[in-house]
């Protein structure tokens, strides 16, 4: 921007409520408190083509070229700093006042100078605590695209301002629970859900390719940085449902809705979509499409960009380009990949192996197909998380198919959050931090990588950072059993037990058979000393799942209840290598600890970091396991994991 150039621009300044307070009282808190707020806030401005112009002690001056974009990113930051105060201590709270003004700016050396600022910054105190305060010129440009009501304020002077500014307040969500009315809160129309394509074609077999439909119909809409885009696994709970809209749109917290069928005959193909408002369940955008197999892609993209019509989002250059991007020219191939990742979604260890085949087919049959290559990556993934393969076996060839993909794509938001990954089981932490930030930039819409860098930053100890990202992952997955399990886990791990179990009990009535909400459960009954309770809660997850876990728990949780016997039978059947067990060598140490033999638990955890062994940090991090944590060797060790310390000397 040329210096001296006025334009015409959106200013939003923000403030942090009680921050001047706080550092006079309290000055280390506060320097803490500024740097999570600054670290929180700053991926917002880009997600809505904001310039962050510069941080002016507790607040920000963002300019951005929309109205519309300002008050969006204001709404959006607003929403998730309320749900980040409600599930956080209060000396962790953050409460911000913004404040936004349309005017002319004059640009200078990288700053902003002019009325628009001067008032924007006036506007900001009239907030009141999580509050966003705005112009007549804004209301002006916003009043019938917001989705959020405004209430005037009235007439304001502000200090060397010389008119009154009338002011208008966006009401949030939570306070229009306070206020009666006769209708629901208003949902965002732009946070939106794709639901199960519905399968019509003649062959049942097909299923696979209605629910690859669906998949990346939600991969390629969430390319779009303006939308809110649900994903896939809390959706395909919806699959064959009989609910209404407003329903969904009220347990997924969205405004609008796209569903749609699919039908396959030979190499013909019939969609129909059509995008639905749930506040007045009426068509905003319908569609039929018929064509051959091959134009699938294109199928896609239009979706893509009706609906952002529809719902009068800005889709950007970049993002168009990748839109109308068609990942293989193959159609037999992108049918392997579906059906790969089909079977890989199913996460069952006889189904991952029949996708490794499928995905392993569609790379020979189009070797420059990216996305083949990170689905085969990511059945590693899943072995590793069975114990069916070590990550030392894993990591080699998974390294090596995600750099292909990166060759072939290197904006694949997929394969930097899969290579992130593997660089985190290697305890590469830096490294994988920059690929996993990598993966959220290209797709701020992919939950998954919300997910796995919230389980990077919580084994790292980095907590709070943790719950900000899996609050994100949350509300962009928020039925995901995983999900809401690894929400409870980072509580237990900030010590907030009673919410951590409330939570694994919550997850258990969303999906009364999912395995490591029994075990996060157990855990938990084991941390408080109720070892009966923790015992039947890893029997259960026994009984689901075939996998070493639960006795290694189990056996763990005897020796700490005094039953040593048991334990050392439970013990000796897992070491036996006729067994064919497989159980991770960290937590073969920590039974041998919880029987009292120390020693022989600090020789095989050492040798576990010096190997970087499956389940290391498991033992080392989780509370399940804290007795171990407090003894100063076992201490010594998870410093070396972190901060990447060789052990040179010989181990058994």
């Amino acid at each position: 921007m040329p210096n001296g150039e006025r334009r015409l621009a959106a200013i939003m300044f923000t403030d942090i409520v009680g921050y001047t307070a706080l550092t006079q009282s309290n000055e280390a808190q506060a320097m803490e408190m500024l740097e999570r707020h600054n670290r929180l806030l700053r991926p917002f401005f880009p997600k809505f083509h904001g310039r962050e112009v510069k941080a002016i002690g507790d607040s920000f001056l963002v300019e951005f070229e929309s109205v519309l974009d300002a008050l969006k990113c204001a709404t959006e930051i607003q929403s998730y700093l309320h749900d980040y105060n409600v599930s956080s201590k209060e000396k962790w709270k953050i409460k911000l006042r913004i404040g936004i003004h349309l005017g002319d700016v004059i640009h200078r050396g990288g700053d902003v100078f002019g009325d628009a600022v001067n008032i924007a910054s006036r506007i900001e105190p009239i907030a009141g605590p999580e509050g966003i305060c705005v112009s007549q010129q804004v209301y002006d440009q916003v009043q019938n695209k917001s989705d959020l009501p405004l209430v005037s304020l009235g007439e304001k002077a502000l200090k060397n301002v010389n008119r009154p500014v009338r002011v208008y307040s966006v009401e949030m969500p939570w306070e229009q629970r306070t206020i009666p009315k006769e209708e629901g809160p208003t949902l965002p129309r732009d946070r939106i859900a794709i639901l199960p394509f519905r399968n019509m074609s003649p062959d049942p077999n097909d299923e696979y390719f209605a629910e690859g439909m669906t998949e990346e119909t939600i991969s390629t809409v969430s390319g779009i940085s303006g939308l809110s885009v649900i994903s896939r696994t809390s959706v395909m709970g919806y699959k064959g449902t009989t609910k209404k809209v407003e329903e969904i749109g009220r347990e997924l917290r969205v405004g609008s809705v796209l569903e749609g069928s699919f039908r396959k005959a030979g190499n013909k193909i019939r969609v129909t979509t059509q995008l639905i408002d749930v506040a007045t369940d009426n068509h905003l955008w319908a569609q039929n499409y018929d064509r051959e197999l091959d134009d699938i892609f294109a199928v896609q993209s239009d979706v893509a960009k009706q609906v952002a019509d529809a719902l009068r989002v800005r889709i950007l250059s970049s993002e168009l380009e990748r839109i109308k991007k068609r990942p293989t020219g193959n159609t037999d191939a992108y049918a392997l990949y579906l059906k790969g990742r089909y079977l890989w979604n199913k996460r069952v260890p006889e189904e991952i192996k029949k996708a490794v085949d499928c995905f392993d087919l569609a790379i020979k049959q189009d070797p420059d197909f990216a996305l083949a290559y990170v689905g085969l990556a990511d059945c590693y993934v899943i072995m590793v998380d069975w114990g069916s393969l070590s990550s030392k076996e894993a990591a080699p060839k998974a390294k090596s198919l995600l750099a292909t993909a990166l060759r072939i794509d290197e904006k694949l938001a997929e394969a930097h959050a899969s290579l992130a990954v593997f660089l985190d089981e290697e305890w590469e932490w830096s490294a994988a931090e920059v690929e996993y930030k990598h993966a959220i930039e290209l797709s701020p819409n992919y939950a998954t990588a919300h997910l796995w860098y919230s389980n990077m930053l919580d084994t790292t100890g980095r907590i709070e950072e943790s719950l900000g990202e899996i609050t994100m992952a949350l509300d962009l997955d928020p039925v995901s059993a995983m999900v809401n399990t690894n929400l409870g886990r980072i509580l237990q791990r900030a010590g907030r037990l009673d919410e951590a179990m409330e939570q694994y009990r919550k997850t258990l009535a969303l999906e009364p058979n999912f395995v490591p909400a029994h075990m996060r459960l157990g855990e938990a009954y084991v941390t408080l000393s109720k070892f009966d309770e923790g015992i039947a809660e890893f029997r259960r997850a026994e009984e689901l799942a075939e996998f070493t876990w639960p006795k290694c728990f189990i056996a763990y949780t005897l020796a700490l209840a005094g039953s040593h016997e048991e334990a050392k039978q439970l013990l000796a059947e897992l070491e036996d290598p006729s067994k064919g067990l497989r159980a991770p060598s960290a937590f073969i140490a920590a039974v041998h600890f919880a029987i009292g033999d120390q020693e022989r638990a600090y020789t095989i955890m050492k040798k576990c970091v010096t190997e970087h062994s499956y389940g290391t940090t498991v033992v080392l991090t989780f509370p399940f396991f804290c007795k171990m944590q407090v003894e100063p060797r076992f201490r010594e060790l998870w410093e070396m994991v972190v901060h990447g310390t060789r052990i040179d000397t010989d181990v058994a």
